[in-house]
């Protein structure tokens, strides 16, 4: 169940709360520039010219994040169906195997992630096919810049440390796209974690069961105390 996540440490608590802090922030700042842009639009005939960009990034994020927080209180839809047909221990080894499929898919999806990423941000890409050899130079690629949002002021320092001291008319790419290695770093970390609390016994499964048949039961219990 999902609403049984609990951080038992204070670095636990404290990353729960920077999360949650993140994925409210970025539905906020959606949620503020739709609401600006839709103003503007129709009230003052004009627009955020960079709004549909950075909410598209924003939802990227939104995504990215999600994935790994679900994955932290199980909330990810499973079926269960056919290992619920075992008993306790076959269904611990069902759930380990699943458990290693998902982090095996998190590793694959990282080392794409830094693939692409990489080039943007002026470091080199992981040779090999499927894991990680070593490293390949890769073509530099970061004074490539989204297409409408504008480079803060505050950020000018990226012009030395990045693309040579030319300057940034827009948000050089990287910077959004930094979310990507991020994200699938944070969900093979996830997935891991999961794993081994399935195997030391802290949880049972790794997506959420029969949610919809206990909130039934919960609305049940309490109509008949009230």
């Amino acid at each position: 169940m999902s609403a049984q996540y609990k951080p038992q440490t204070a670095l636990g608590r404290a990353v729960n709360e920077i999360e949650e802090t993140a994925i409210a922030l970025i539905l906020g700042l959606m949620t503020l520039i739709t609401f600006a842009n839709v103003v503007l639009r129709y009230g003052f005939n004009t627009g955020l010219i960079w709004g549909l960009e950075m909410v598209s990034f924003l939802f990227a994020w939104l995504v990215l994040f999600g994935i790994s927080y679900a994955v932290k209180i199980t909330a990810h839809l499973g079926v269960d169906a056919i290992i619920n047909l075992f008993d306790t221990r076959i269904k611990r080894i069902l759930t380990l195997i699943a458990a290693f499929v998902c982090i095996a898919y998190a590793m694959l999806l990282f080392k794409g992630a830094w693939d692409y990423w990489a080039p943007f941000a002026g470091f080199d890409a992981t040779s090999g096919r499927w894991f990680p050899l070593g490293f390949e130079n890769s073509r530099d690629q970061a004074w490539y810049e989204t297409n409408d949002i504008p480079l803060p002021e505050f950020l000018r320092f990226l012009e030395d440390a990045m693309n040579q001291g030319e300057e940034y008319e827009k948000l050089p790419r990287f910077i959004p796209y930094a979310m990507l290695p991020f994200g699938a770093g944070l969900l093979l970390l996830r997935c891991v974690q999961a794993a081994i609390r399935v195997a030391t016994g802290v949880q049972s499964t790794i997506i959420v069961s029969h949610e919809a048949e206990d909130a039934v039961e919960q609305v049940a219990h309490l109509n008949k105390e009230g």
